[in-house]
């Protein structure tokens, strides 16, 4: 299912989808397991206690108890356990064996999916198109003006009947201009913290949707590209305070404060 929703939201224009770890691109792509091992890093593991475990590996020295930590971890999947002169290969096979050995069969009905909405010829055939169906956070390069262009400002009516009280045109004039404004003067950070707090993620879309409500705090609803300010704002110090308090919440808030 997941691989036909990826398919044909290709297929009719959709976004890409960012965020893959690029070994699994391969696999999805058609490439071979060698290939897709050789693209692995430490951040394609999703489990994070097996992330922070695996990657004591790196260090020149460990401690006994970052060796029993490892040795559990490798007795678990029934691999060799560590020894002074294997940490650099016991790294890799087992960056190997929880991304993509424990990760093949949903990589398998995913690929499945893919081919049953018939881009799978041009996927094998177009190396090029991958970029594009599997956007790379990490090749995004966002500008003030590239996001401005993708804005669709909200156009107030004062007889529209979607709110009982909507917000003076007044205060969604104001509070659209502090939002251009943060825009304008956002560093290359901030501006990618609001892309992720706005979308769920770097990658620029073709269309952002900004309401003027009535509410507290800033809140995006991510699948919907919509940020929703409030209109309570009269000056862009509060503005850019809460709007900045709601961006350090894309670690754990899903798009909300």
């Amino acid at each position: 299912m997941a691989g036909r929703i990826l398919g044909h939201n290709f297929i009719h224009g959709g976004s890409g989808f960012p965020g893959l770890s690029l070994a699994v691109v391969n696999m999805l792509t058609g490439g071979q397991i060698e290939t897709a091992a050789a693209a692995l890093t430490l951040e394609d593991v999703a489990d994070l206690d097996h992330r922070e475990t695996i990657g004591l590996l790196q260090k020149e020295e460990l401690t006994a108890e970052e060796i029993s930590r490892v040795t559990d971890l490798c007795l678990s999947w029934y691999l060799p356990t560590p020894n002074p002169t294997n940490h650099h290969w016991l790294f890799q096979l087992m960056l190997s064996k929880t991304v993509l050995h424990h990760g093949i069969q949903p990589i398998k009905q995913i690929r499945k999916g893919l081919k049953e909405t018939g881009i799978w010829p041009l996927l094998s055939a177009r190396p090029d198109v991958h970029s594009i169906l599997f956007p790379r956070e990490s090749s995004v390069e966002l500008s003030s003006q590239t996001i401005i262009e993708s804005i669709r400002w909200p156009q107030p009516t004062c007889d529209s009947d979607e709110e009982d009280d909507p917000v003076p045109v007044d205060n969604i004039s104001t509070v659209t201009g502090f939002l251009r404004k943060f825009i304008e003067e956002a560093s290359p950070d901030v501006l990618c913290d609001l892309m992720r707090f706005w979308v769920g993620w770097e990658q620029p879309m073709s269309k952002l949707y900004v309401k003027v409500v009535r509410s507290i705090y800033p809140v995006a609803h991510t699948c919907l590209y919509t940020l929703e300010l409030p209109g309570h704002y009269q000056t862009y110090t509060t503005f850019h305070q809460d709007l900045m308090m709601a961006l350090k919440s894309i670690s754990y808030g899903f798009g909300k404060v």
